[in-house]
């Protein structure tokens, strides 16, 4: 209830009450009331009343202090404000020590030399806010809790601390930044009112700020809002935003900054979080380099524009403020000049290699699991088919197709430095897989996680690059070890022999019969020493660790490379790298676990790979020509060892399904992350 209403009713209450009195009898007593009446009458401040004083038409409206000069009194105009959201508030409402208008000479009663308290805006917005909620009618005045969320933004605000020069003032107050008199925002944001509100901002800030606002009217946004007048481009609250301004010098500031960019340049944004410099930034670490690290800020320039920090002539410069000895890295080599933090795979014509180098890894990765994932599928209805035909349980050998002699023994098939060697090689895949897909998908959830888990992204690729060496060792170990195995047998040894890992017809004729065999139009193929899929599991890490290990150097040692390659080679390590790695690690624990663990013949675990040996009868119905030559010639007695022990077997049990389980936990955070990947995906935006 407005004050002037509460006026109207009393005068109409005390007329009233003269006129019951005077009916009683009480003439004298309601000529008081109606005298009362017109003397609170005579004393009403409404807005009219102070607008003659402070409506600006007077001349300059001063009162005396103590030192002496004159203190200038706000003048209000009456245009302005009747178009405001106050329009329809009393002047009292607000400024609440003013009491009465009695003494105009004694500036309402008060002290002329003291001045009247300032408004609080804020306490008196939360406190309708406050009241709202008690009632429960929030969703009647959005407008309103808009008002409460900014003042809770205010709060915490670099604004709202104390102004250095004079602690007692805070460094802005809201009515530095809203004329609170004729403050009106456009609600329709496509209205030129909301435009000519927008363009108004940089102009109200640099009130404050009057050196940035200076090279602001000189950047790319400044000239774009100038020069068009259609505040398309960024202005000051876009990028600081309006009431949670923060200390620009501070790390979650800087991380959030190009969020912020991100909101008009989409498409940029996008392929900047690709990069290792983007990824760490959305996991929220600042010291990667940032859109106003590049670009600038408050004078971002196009970048075909001399004076651009990206401009060709000045890219070197820009990235050696990073890139440099002084901050722990290798300083910049010219093909730093050429990476392209923006390329967008598939815009050939601006990025052909990059847009190469994707396609070609999208259609391995298609290629590849659609083939091994039909198989899969195919390979688990067989099984599972001839499983329940024989009523459940795993195949057996008849005893009696097994000679008597050889009965109850095992084959050793791995010996303990093949075993140890496996084992290292998991883990260090494992390993790599948990510290480098959260750079892969570093807005999933679980990418903060371990990155924290971890200890950083630093403490993270040290750690990585050590799992890396430590896959590379053993890769390497295993060639020299072949090296050495075959130059002792070049005599007898067969490139295309049953010991040979090398692919053979005998390998593609198998391939053709296990497909007859899962639909049913043949017998499962025999195999020997070597299935064909197990040969591919031995090659697949050639091409791995040269894809993988390859471009991680690359990206380990960029000044080196940089001095010799262009910088877009860097683009194409990033999609090998981490296309490769994803190829890797869905291939592992999908199609490799499958294949030796998960079919219905092997289910839950096979532990050969762990003891090193298994049954006589698995041997001779797994690998069936083998078998029948060894024993031809006599050779499996060479090979036959006894039962691992109870305690062996529970420890290799153990141990593999712990393998397992971390696989299947590391597959599932990829497939988290990767269709939150697909399903995030941002449209098209600002091209520069």
């Amino acid at each position: 209830m407005h004050y002037e209403g509460l006026v109207a009713r009393l005068r109409r209450g005390w007329a009233s009450a003269a006129i019951v009195l005077a009916g009683l009898g009480l003439a004298g007593l309601a000529g008081n009331a109606a005298a009362q009446a017109e003397a609170g009458a005579a004393k009403k401040l409404d807005n009219a009343t102070c607008l003659t004083c402070h409506d600006g038409n007077k001349g300059k409206l001063e009162v005396p202090t103590p030192a002496g000069k004159p203190r200038a009194l706000h003048a209000v105009d009456p245009a302005l404000f009747g178009k405001g959201v106050h329009r329809q508030m009393e002047c009292v409402t607000c400024h609440v020590d003013i009491k009465d208008n009695a003494d105009k000479a004694n500036a309402h009663q008060k002290d002329p030399t003291a001045p009247l308290a300032k408004v609080d805006c804020a306490t008196c917005h939360q406190e309708l806010w406050d009241q709202t909620v008690k009632r429960g009618r929030e969703d009647e005045r959005p407008r309103l809790k808009t008002v409460a969320t900014n003042i809770e933004n205010y709060k915490k605000s670099f604004h709202a601390r104390p102004n250095p020069d004079d602690k007692t003032k805070p460094n802005a107050t809201c009515s530095q930044c809203h004329d609170t008199h004729s403050f009106a925002v456009p609600v329709n944001k496509a209205s030129p009112e909301n435009t000519q509100w927008r363009l108004s901002i940089s102009e109200r800030c640099g009130n404050c700020h009057t050196d940035q606002l200076d090279t602001y009217k000189e950047s790319v946004h400044g000239q774009e809002n100038a020069k068009k007048m259609l505040a398309d481009a960024a202005t000051c609250s876009d990028c600081h935003s309006a009431h949670k301004v923060a200390n620009t010098s501070a790390a979650q500031f800087k991380v959030s900054l190009t969020g912020q960019c991100g909101n008009c340049h989409t498409r940029q944004y996008e392929s900047y979080k690709e990069t290792f410099h983007g990824a760490a930034n959305t996991l929220g670490y600042a010291y990667t380099a940032k859109c106003q690290d590049c670009h600038g800020s408050h004078d971002i320039v196009r970048v075909e524009n001399p004076a651009s920090k990206v401009h060709p002539d000045n890219r070197l410069e820009t990235c050696g403020t990073c890139h440099n000895p002084k901050k722990g890295l290798p300083p910049v080599s010219k093909g730093f000049v050429s990476f392209q933090p923006h390329a967008e795979p598939g815009n050939f014509q601006r990025y052909p290699q990059v847009t190469v180098a994707s396609w070609g890894m999208t259609a391995l990765l298609i290629g590849t699991f659609a083939f091994f994932w039909l198989h899969t599928g195919l390979w688990f209805y067989r099984e599972w088919v001839e499983r329940r035909a024989r009523g459940g349980g795993h195949p057996h050998v008849r005893i009696d197709e097994i000679p008597a002699p050889l009965r109850g023994k095992q084959f050793q098939r791995f010996t303990p430095i093949w075993r140890i060697a496996h084992l290292m090689f998991a883990l260090s895949v494992m390993v790599l897989a948990t510290t480098g897909m959260p750079l892969f998908y570093p807005e999933v959830p679980w990418a903060h996680a371990i990155m924290n888990f971890f200890g950083g992204p630093k403490v993270t690729g040290l750690i990585h690059r050590t799992a890396a060496v430590v896959f590379a060792s053993i890769f390497f170990w295993h060639l020299i070890y072949v090296v050495i195995k075959l130059g002792s047998q070049w005599r007898t040894w067969k490139i295309f022999g049953p010991y040979s890992m090398v692919p053979n017809l005998k390998d593609l004729h198998d391939c053709i019969g296990m497909f007859k065999w899962f639909f049913g139009m043949g017998p499962k193929p025999k195999i020997d020493r070597w299935a064909y899929w197990e040969k591919f599991d031995y090659w697949a890490p050639f091409w791995g660790v040269t894809i993988i290990g390859v471009s991680g150097l690359m990206m380990w040692l960029p000044s080196l490379v940089g001095q010799f390659l262009p910088g877009w080679v860097f683009n194409v390590a990033t999609i090998f790298h981490s296309e490769e790695a994803f190829l890797a690690v869905v291939f592992l624990f999908t199609v490799h676990f499958f294949n030796n663990h998960f079919r219905p013949d092997k289910f839950p675990v096979d532990v050969v790979m762990f003891t090193g040996s298994m049954p006589l009868d698995e041997f001779k119905r797994e690998h069936p020509l083998e078998y029948e030559r060894m024993v031809q010639t006599g050779e499996i007695g060479k090979y036959l060892v006894e039962p691992p022990s109870k305690l062996r077997m529970k420890l290799s049990r153990l141990l593999g399904f712990t393998l397992i389980i971390i696989g299947l936990t590391i597959l599932t955070l990829v497939a988290i992350g990767f269709f939150s990947d697909a399903a995030g995906r941002a449209p098209a935006g600002i091209v520069v």
